[in-house]
């Protein structure tokens, strides 16, 4: 949908019937290399819009089809409320369209609130960022290994990365978008691959969308796919509503432990139709709870015989005790139980990022005592004084006892 209002900068700014030209050009140009692609969803905005888009344009045969159309859609179990929730419908409408989708979704033990709440691991830090590889990315890594195994051949990734999401992308981007033949304006083509067992040689990636502006972005998710009868227009609620574009936001998982304010959530906080969603702001509270000394174990730095243990930081603070473990559970349930109960009595829709079999396998690994690696249950709580302990070996006895 282009701009009502003209501006100097017209013929200096692409439209958005230009950027959806410029992306089918980069899907004829690189697609017919390959048989069979794959679209990788975050459910986040421009994944959403590359995904779309690319449907699109094979539906009314500007770009041929491959052999096999293949998405494979992230779901971490804790994002935002509205991006949750439309990528479900968007499955179902992918699905009845006759494309194949596979939910990238890590094993139950090593999802979020089950290694938290159930194994013991702290909440993740900048220091110990242990998320974003476990729920996302080595799930989506598994899926499409999958689908290599299954398919002859390469296999086209085709990516929602675009200019302007962050300058360290877009160094990286200006580094390498002339490898492997790639043409300025046909997107951001690659054959190069990190070396994963199995991929190395039979992945190639493209991002299609990566001269739209976010501008744009908005402008379709808002307006031209939900003409086209996609559920999009809730996508933007995570981003800002109507003010989407303007705030700009960048999203992660709800209550996210690493940002210093959860933005995210206060943005779709303040839209009436999520606003009963209040009481996940209590999620990152919870979180730098849980953190405490007071509530997680540590290593005594000494062994049996009085003698300085192995390692540099011979004191660290470890898992969350059973007790905390307990605690975290039941105020993650209470916040789940008040958002549904005004759920059910608004006609909004339910959220489940700890669902029941999740909550009974929390329980299950309290019950029997799991402890992560190197840890057995028996070290002292992190918030006991004790025999100070320094990386050379050398201990301080305590004063007062």
């Amino acid at each position: 949908m282009t701009r009502a209002q003209a501006t100097l900068w017209d013929d200096m700014r692409t439209t958005l019937p230009e950027a959806i030209e410029l992306t089918a050009q980069s899907l004829c140009a690189y697609g017919p290399q390959h048989d069979h692609w794959a679209i990788g969803w975050s459910w986040g905005k421009d994944s959403t819009t590359t995904l779309t888009v690319v449907d699109h344009l094979i539906a009314t045969g500007r770009v041929p089809a491959p052999k096999s159309l293949t998405v494979l859609g992230a779901d971490t179990r804790m994002e935002l409320p509205p991006l949750a929730i439309a990528g479900q419908q968007i499955t179902r409408q992918l699905e009845a369209r006759g494309v194949t989708v596979r939910t990238a979704l890590a094993p139950m033990d090593l999802r979020m609130m089950v290694y938290m709440l159930g194994r013991g691991v702290p909440p993740p830090s900048n220091s110990f960022r242990w998320c974003t590889r476990q729920i996302k990315v080595e799930p989506m890594q598994a899926v499409l290994e999958d689908l290599l195994a299954e398919v002859p051949g390469t296999v086209l990734m085709i990516t929602g990365v675009r200019e302007g999401e962050s300058a360290v992308r877009d160094a990286r981007i200006k580094m390498s978008c002339g490898k492997d033949g790639a043409e300025c304006g046909q997107g951001w083509y690659q054959e190069v691959l990190p070396d994963v067992p199995g991929m190395r040689g039979r992945i190639a990636t493209l991002a299609p969308i990566l001269h739209w502006r976010v501008c744009q972005v908005w402008d379709w998710l808002m307006f031209e796919a939900p003409a086209l009868g996609w559920a999009t227009a809730d996508v933007a609620d995570a981003y800002g509503g109507d003010e989407a574009e303007e705030i700009n936001a960048r999203t992660g998982c709800t209550g996210c432990a690493l940002a210093s304010r959860d933005l995210a959530l206060e943005t779709v906080l303040k839209s009436p139709k999520w606003a009963y969603l209040a009481p996940l702001r209590e999620l990152k509270p919870l979180y730098r709870e849980l953190k405490k000394a007071k509530h997680r174990l540590r290593k005594p730095g000494i062994d049996s015989e009085g003698n300085a243990t192995g390692g540099k930081n011979k004191q660290r603070l470890g898992p969350l005790t059973l007790e905390a473990r307990r605690m975290g559970l039941e105020r993650v349930l209470d916040i789940q139980r008040r958002c549904n109960e005004a759920a059910d009595r608004l006609g909004r829709p339910r959220i489940d990022f700890l669902n029941a079999e999740e909550e009974a396998r929390i329980r299950e690994l309290i019950a029997g005592e799991t402890w992560p690696q190197g840890w057995d249950g028996d070290e002292p709580v992190g918030d006991v004084p004790l025999d100070q302990v320094y990386r050379d070996g050398l201990i301080q006895p305590l004063l007062v006892r």
